[in-house]
């Protein structure tokens, strides 16, 4: 998945999806480039309640992919579920990202690699990524900014369809767009 979406719709847009959640104190902005490290919405399980909230795109990165560094500029896709590192998959830790559109680079014959953008429609109307994030993470993302602590999220990627995989074969993010199927990943073992 390319590091690249958008979320450009309202949150009373969010709000007629039928999936209970705290708006409350969450300015949520128009956003048509959404790029690794900047604040986003989710909404989450917190504390036996649903909350949108805003969070820094890119979970902690392994330790191993840490070594000599001195930054951790986190990681955006989740692919390995089985690895050890992604400790946060329970309930508590879940949470959906949504979006109206996503993008792949789309590699040219003269070398460039511009966005080609996915949606359902031409209206590009809201939907889901599988999330996990992780509240209050210590890690020095970028140099000038120092050490912060701060909410941050990831999604889950899985195999592409054939219309993603013609230009990125190596995963697309799990999209949910029933109702039913977002709770059962924020709620199901």
């Amino acid at each position: 998945m390319c590091n690249l979406y958008s979320m450009t719709t309202t949150k009373e847009a969010m709000r007629q999806f039928p999936l209970a959640f705290d708006d409350r104190g969450v300015n949520m902005p128009s956003l048509p480039g959404i790029y690794p490290d900047y604040a986003a919405p989710i909404v989450r399980n917190n504390a036996g309640t649903r909350e949108l909230a805003m969070a820094r795109w890119g979970m902690p990165s392994p330790k191993a992919a840490l070594e000599g560094k001195r930054t951790d500029p986190g990681v955006t896709n989740v692919r390995n579920t089985k690895s050890s590192h992604w400790r946060w998959l329970d309930v508590e830790s879940r949470c959906l990202v949504p979006f109206t559109s996503f993008s792949e680079p789309e590699p040219q014959s003269d070398g460039r690699r511009p966005p080609a953008w996915f949606a359902f429609s031409e209206s590009r109307p809201l939907a889901w990524f599988a999330g996990i994030w992780v509240p209050k993470w210590k890690s020095v993302r970028k140099l000038k900014e120092g050490e912060i602590e701060t909410d941050l999220f990831a999604f889950l990627t899985t195999e592409p369809n054939l219309e993603v995989g013609a230009i990125h074969p190596k995963a697309i993010p799990v999209i949910l767009t029933q109702p039913a199927d977002a709770d059962s990943w924020l709620t199901k073992p």
